[in-house]
């Protein structure tokens, strides 16, 4: 199935539902496109210590690479303090780097939920510029 950027941000707000997040009450969801074609959900899963706590995108993220897909379309990010969808949630340093690990940055698609049916569409290059990334360590 193609997924239309509507589409998936619409997985990403289901994703949101299904939030672990008793300390913080802030609900995060993603929905990961594959190249292959398939979505990946992910939400946040909160720690009492914190440490442990991952977010929406690398649980996306994780779910897909354990399943054998390492190449990536668009991913598209929803979340806000007591799941009201009202703002841009964009991801955290850490998930800009995983999906660096993974996407081509000129190329891959955040799609920035910012309303129940509207959102912002970037690169992964415009959120992380300088990227680090397997070239950053090739040796010539």
């Amino acid at each position: 199935m193609k997924y239309t950027n509507e589409e998936l941000c619409q997985k990403a707000i289901e994703a949101m539902q299904r939030s672990y997040s008793p300390y913080s009450n802030c609900k995060v969801g993603a929905a990961l496109l594959a190249r292959s074609g398939k979505v990946y959900l992910g939400c946040n899963i909160e720690n009492a210590s914190y440490s442990p706590t991952i977010c929406a995108e690398r649980t996306a993220f994780a779910k897909a690479v354990s399943e054998g897909e390492c190449e990536f379309e668009a991913i598209a990010i929803v979340g806000s303090p007591n799941g009201k969808i009202d703002r841009v949630f964009a991801p955290c340093g850490v998930c800009r780097q995983v999906m660096a690990e993974f996407c081509d940055a000129d190329n891959f698609r955040i799609l920035l939920v910012k309303a129940p049916n509207a959102y912002e569409e970037v690169t992964l290059a415009e959120l992380l510029p300088y990227t680090f990334d397997r070239r950053s360590i090739e040796y010539s």
